[in-house]
């Protein structure tokens, strides 16, 4: 059975019908949760990836490489 990686409460999924790159809620906290493995089921918080992404926009990115 998957926990949740936040609080550690039992997640009751259908682990067969999940796909790496779903997104599951966590009853208990309510955080969002995305599958990154299926065999054994992984779940990571599907937040800390969002920000992870937005660390730097498009833009940023092209100023730094005008800078060099």
């Amino acid at each position: 059975m998957a926990t949740c990686p936040e609080c550690d409460s039992r997640l009751d999924l259908d682990e067969e019908e999940l796909e790496e790159g779903d997104l599951v809620t966590c009853e208990e906290c309510g955080s969002e949760l995305r599958v990154i493995g299926v065999a054994p089921l992984e779940l990571e918080d599907a937040e800390d990836e969002d920000e992870d992404e937005d660390d730097l926009d498009p833009d940023e990115e092209d100023e730094e490489e005008s800078w060099h």
